[in-house]
């Protein structure tokens, strides 16, 4: 294939024409030349206005739910939403059937990875099963490829076991991922605990479940010398304490998903079953603090936390329905509309700089004789999402007739160019 992008501005703080609009020629899945004009015949052009690339994106939580729940989501649904959603690579989850706990379960996905549109990256689970007490085959599955390790929807409780992994992963700078919760504060809450808990009448998880888990941990990577990432985070004291961790010098990092900085627990009032994700929505005055977290810095990257369910396990009564929306092809758009103002580089950081450089992935830059790797998205088209044009198998998302200022055009990967065909105009 041979494709030219033209007039687009190069967001990509490791090229050489950072900041600058360029016509880009891709011939074979190499970028063969940068100018501010090319003028030859090629298979494919790509020109519109207000035209941002940078390097590819990455996802560093999702779950495609193969093997095992294929009638959820498959490795080629959940790899075409992450192409519609601008990323270039995603990291899953091990919360499969088997468990991605061993190096056969990491090659195999690592296997299927080479004929989708974007590359996959297996998390390998932390503990046997996920069953949060006998450490799995990590070294084995980092020489396999696995990307970080993380029980994924089953936080590591047990420090003992938490401790243990850290020390084993610093041998090769591995990094583990917690979505903080200790599951013994209310066990059996739905949503944030507070006035809407109370006014709806259903069982409420106070933030103190996710602040313990996140100063325990702290205090974990920095006795260990370790590195962890908190997925998910929506505590302001939370953010606190990564803060002071931070500056103390504990090598730590987080990232926070755009629904929780889109929706708050007020949204609940319809028992919207879509709306019921882990960990819960909170209130008006906590996603200000969020949102805050995202612009000074505190937050390292965005998580879609794609979590995609079949029909049969969001319609039904709110304490029964499983939790977690699709987020991939939503990701984007939420931020650039919450944040008008962010700068391309921002969102490059957000969406994947940081990501890269967290998790020791190759570098991608946009620079003559490189792979074209990268994403193509704009700033300021306006459009409406339409869930019957999604590329997940699952139609799990409040986001659906919801008005997006940011939208991705398409994603550059492997030699072949992915068209995003999402809204509704």
């Amino acid at each position: 294939m041979k494709l030219l992008i033209k007039q687009a501005c190069i967001t990509d703080p490791l090229s050489s024409h950072h900041g600058t609009i360029q016509d880009i020629l891709i011939e074979k899945g190499i970028i063969r030349e940068i100018a501010p004009s090319i003028d030859e015949k090629t298979d494919q052009i790509i020109e519109e206005q207000d035209l941002q690339v940078s390097p590819g994106w990455v996802d560093i939580f999702s779950n495609f739910s193969d093997p095992g729940f294929e009638f959820k989501e498959t490795l080629e649904t959940g790899s075409a939403a992450a192409a519609a959603g601008g990323f270039t690579d995603v990291f899953l989850i091990p919360d499969t059937q088997p468990v991605t706990d061993n190096k056969s379960q990491v090659e195999f996905i690592q296997h299927r990875s080479g004929s989708l549109p974007v590359t996959i990256h297996a998390i390998g689970a932390i503990t046997k099963n996920l069953d949060g007490r006998h450490l799995a085959e990590m070294y084995d599955m980092k020489n396999s490829g696995a990307v970080a390790f993380s029980d994924g929807l089953h936080p590591v409780q047990s420090s003992g076991v938490l401790v243990k992994a850290l020390q084993y992963v610093k041998a090769f700078q591995g990094v583990v991922i917690q979505i903080p919760d200790d599951t013994s504060i209310s066990p059996s809450g739905l949503i944030h605990e507070g006035i809407i808990s109370t006014q709806l009448g259903l069982p409420g998880k106070p933030m103190m479940s996710e602040e313990l888990i996140i100063a325990r941990d702290i205090k974990l990577a920095r006795y260990t010398g370790s590195r962890i990432h908190f997925t998910g985070v929506t505590s302001p004291k939370s953010l606190d304490y990564i803060r002071r961790g931070k500056e103390s010098g504990t090598d730590i990092s987080c990232s926070v998903t755009p629904y929780h900085l889109f929706f708050s627990d007020k949204d609940l009032v319809d028992y919207d079953t879509n709306l019921k994700v882990y960990p819960p929505l909170r209130p008006p005055s906590v996603i200000q603090q969020l949102k805050q977290a995202v612009l000074d810095g505190t937050i390292d990257c965005i998580a879609s936390h794609h979590l995609p369910h079949e029909y049969d396990s969001k319609i039904l009564e709110f304490e029964n329905a499983k939790y977690g929306m699709t987020g991939l092809e939503t990701a984007y758009p939420v931020i650039q509309t919450l944040f008008p103002d962010l700068s391309a580089e921002k969102i490059y950081a957000l969406f994947g700089g940081n990501a890269r450089k967290i998790f020791n992935l190759p570098s991608s830059t946009i620079e003559k004789g490189q792979p074209g790797n990268m994403t193509l998205f704009n700033v300021s088209k306006k459009w409406t999402f339409d869930l019957n044009k999604t590329a997940s198998k699952s139609k799990n998302s409040p986001f659906h007739g919801k008005n997006f200022t940011g939208k991705v055009i398409a994603t550059v990967t492997k030699g072949h160019l992915h068209l995003t065909h999402l809204s509704t105009n």
